[in-house]
């Protein structure tokens, strides 16, 4: 059985060139090479998937897969950890099919591009954003902090909230009218930190 609780540590950190420098350097190897990554949050009826904080989400890159999520997160000094359940799933179509008769409906999509390293018990994923660049770490506490010290990351802005979660408060806080996080969305939109202004 796969592990059912992820710990991890998200950053804004625009240079990621040089952050993927520094990553090589250091020996980490490559798990997934840059891939296009679509996401696809459902919700029931009611809402009540957002009002908790659970995600229920559908994500497609070199493979198709369901990822259920707890709304109740364990916020530690570095990261949070959550319960995670996730399958991979063979027709993406047809899953999506199913969720909607079950009474869920997509209510937000997201894009992104990720490139995933393994550096000893660690994993880094170098995330492209249409507002912003990220990494992830995912590991225990200890060695989250080990990767933080390692690459210099103590002063990165720190966020607990989803990428859904920051462009919800982004779009408040700018004034957009659209309602999802594509890049075709962001075409000519410069982002900076200031629009996270309230994330946690």
């Amino acid at each position: 059985m796969a592990k059912l609780h992820e710990t991890e540590l998200k950053l804004y950190y625009p240079d990621l060139d040089a952050l993927r420098a520094r990553i090589e350097a250091a020996g980490a190897q490559i798990t997934a090479p840059r891939v296009y990554e679509k996401n696809i949050r459902f919700d029931a009826e009611n809402g009540w998937l957002s009002t908790t904080s659970t995600v229920l989400r559908l994500r497609y890159d070199t493979r198709a897969r369901l990822t259920y999520k707890d709304g109740e997160k364990i916020h530690g000094n570095f990261g949070s950890t959550r319960f995670e359940a996730e399958v991979e799933v063979s027709d993406l179509e047809t899953m999506q099919i199913i969720l909607e008769r079950l009474g869920f409906q997509p209510v937000f999509i997201y894009e992104k591009y990720r490139t995933t390293y393994q550096l000893g018990d660690a994993e880094l994923m170098l995330d492209e954003l249409p507002y912003g660049n990220f990494v992830e770490i995912e590991a225990d506490e200890t060695s989250i902090r080990r990767v933080v010290k390692q690459f210099g990351l103590e002063g990165a802005q720190r966020y607990t909230n989803s990428y859904s979660v920051l462009f919800r408060i982004a779009q408040q806080n700018m004034g957009w009218s659209f309602n999802d996080l594509t890049f075709d969305n962001f075409i000519g939109i410069k982002v900076g930190k200031e629009a996270f202004k309230g994330a946690v």
